[in-house]
Order: structure tokens, then sequence, then C-alpha cells
């Protein structure tokens, strides 16, 4: 009940602030809600919409699969639900941007806070303890933000195929835009593979992320 209410009160608070991300950040650790804690929401947050994502290019495949298997009807509906899909995907590419951004944000703050707390140990060997399980969360971010920055960088091209298959249909209604499609699928295929190859992995990359973190 009580982490079901700290998660709601994250979503709240970052939905409704519209002051800058340090005053957001201090505001939140003054009603108990450390950067930590909010790292680990945000990774969370990008992996579960990363799942989306991954989802929702695989529907928009098989929807433009459907559309080069088209055997007679409303070309004109089957263009509309596969631009329906085309737009949902690149909504969902575009909260998988804002969530990274987010995560990166919240760890620059972190990883500073880290260091100046570790500095402020007048033991030497606890200094020297934060300041190694700093390094290695640093080092298990460096891996998920990189995993999540490769799987970002390929939606866009399937985005941009998914688009233009869309705008040959828009202005083709017949089925010599059909057949251009079919000559396309199995290169589409291929680039929504590699594409929830790395998702798959940057999902897998940000489990361990938030394992690494909560146990530190």
């Amino acid at each position: 009940m009580i982490k079901s209410l700290r998660l709601f009160i994250l979503t709240l608070v970052a939905l409704s602030l519209t002051a800058c991300s340090s005053m957001y950040y201090s505001g939140l650790d003054k009603i108990g809600i450390p950067k930590r804690e909010i790292m680990v929401h945000r990774v969370a947050k990008a992996r579960d919409t990363q799942q989306d994502a991954k989802e929702q290019f695989k529907t928009t495949l098989e929807q433009f699969s459907a559309v080069t298997q088209f055997k007679g009807g409303d070309l004109e509906a089957i263009y509309k639900k596969l631009n329906s899909e085309y737009e949902a995907s690149k909504s969902e590419a575009a909260k998988v941007s804002k969530r990274i951004a987010d995560i990166e944000d919240v760890s620059e703050a972190l990883f500073t806070e880290w260091a100046e707390e570790a500095d402020q140990f007048s033991t030497a060997s606890l200094r020297r303890n934060s300041l190694q399980k700093l390094a290695a969360t640093k080092q298990q971010y460096s891996k998920l933000i990189s995993a999540m920055h490769r799987a970002e960088a390929k939606m866009e091209p399937v985005l941009a195929i998914f688009k233009d298959q869309v705008l040959i249909l828009k202005h083709s209604l017949n089925a010599q835009a059909i057949a251009s499609l079919k000559n396309d699928l199995a290169s589409v295929e291929t680039d929504v593979n590699t594409l929830i190859k790395a998702m798959n992995e940057s999902i897998s990359e940000a489990d361990d992320f938030i394992k690494t973190i909560e146990k530190n």
C-alpha cells in the first residue's frame, strides 16, 4: 500500500510540476522520496514503455503484412487502419524517447549528489566503499542507457518505412500500390525484427540495472 502510494506521488508530481528538475527532486526528497527511488521508478517506466512500443511495432507490421494479402474490398478502409497503426507506433516511439530523457535527467542529479555525499564521510573506508558502489552503478547505468539509445535509434528507420507505405496507399488506392508494399515486406520484417531484438536487450538491461541499484 505504501509503495503504491509512493509510486502514485511520483507519477502525479511528474505530471503536474512545471518548475525545474532540481526543485522537483528537492520537493520529493522533502517528503521522503530520494533520487535513487525516482531513478528506479523512471527506469521501470521506460522498460514498460519499451515493452508497449515493441508490441505496437509488431502490431503495425502485422497490419502491413495483412495489407499485402489484400484480395479485394475497401482499400480506403485498409489504408486508414494501417495509418492508424503507424500513428500509434510513432506515438509510442515518442514516449520511449521521453522516458530515456527523464532517466538521463535524474541520473545526472543522483550521481552528482552521491559523489558529494561520499566526500562527506570522515572515515576513509566508508568513503571508499560508497565511491566503489557509485562506480559500479554508473557502469551498469552506462550499459543501460547505451542499450536504450540503440533501440531508440532503430525506431526511426522503421517509422520512416511505415510512413512510406502509408503514403503509397494514400496516393494510389489500387492493386499496384499493394504490389509495391508486397515487394518491401521482407525488408520491413527484417528491420522490425532487428528493432525488437534491440528493445528486448534494452528491457533486459533495465531489469539488471534495477537489481543493481536496489542492491547498493
